[in-house]
């Protein structure tokens, strides 16, 4: 079972049926105990990144989600899912984020961009082995909506990169641990291919 977190942030129900049409037996969670047991997690984020980590703290997700980590089995991080990995975000001072990695969620400057970065933009593959990224293209078009970004301190933990004014980290990949800053089950043909590569892992 691949446990998809709900503690109220949306579009849960379009990575429900992306992960049930690439064959996950996928349940929607929000005990902790559900968390737990599950062969993998999936963590979708959409919304601020203060309220979305005081909804798991309230849930006591937040926990649950580090000790499943531990665990070695795989989470996947999707858009505020992959930023709330980090340690704080510039969108909620003072809100820790969940400290699994280490570094920062600053907002795009803009410099002539629109923010937020919405739409289809490329992946620049660092990390071909990456077993999310398997089968996928480098140059690949993936649909973002998003206002922040991760910095991680590590670039060793960069997949994939992604540029809109400045070179940002779009797959995140440690471990046991995957994010992507775009939507996968918004992505198409190259989103579904992610989500059946993850699925595959359990």
């Amino acid at each position: 079972m691949i446990a998809l977190i709900d503690y109220g942030s949306g579009n849960l129900r379009s990575a429900e049926k992306a992960l049930a049409r690439v064959g996950a037996d996928v349940r929607i969670v929000n005990q902790p105990a559900e968390v737990l047991t599950a062969e993998a997690v999936v963590l979708p984020g959409v919304g601020a990144f203060g309220d979305c980590v005081k909804n798991l703290v309230q849930l006591e997700l937040d926990d649950a989600i580090r000790q499943f980590i531990q665990t070695g089995k795989p989470f996947l991080g999707i858009c505020v899912g992959l930023q709330m990995l980090f340690e704080s975000g510039a969108e909620s001072p003072g809100v820790p984020g969940l400290g699994i990695l280490s570094g920062t969620v600053p907002r795009f400057a803009g410099n002539g961009l629109k923010v937020p970065h919405m739409g289809w933009n490329q992946l620049h593959i660092r990390q071909s082995g990456c077993p999310l990224l398997t089968g996928i293209a480098n140059g690949s078009y993936v649909y973002f909506v998003h206002s922040y970004y991760a910095t991680p301190r590590q670039e060793s933990v960069v997949a994939a990169s992604t540029e809109y004014g400045v070179e940002f980290a779009s797959v995140i990949w440690s471990g046991n641990v995957f994010a992507t800053q775009f939507h996968p089950e918004k992505s198409q043909a190259v989103g579904l291919k992610m989500l059946e590569n993850f699925v595959n892992l359990k």
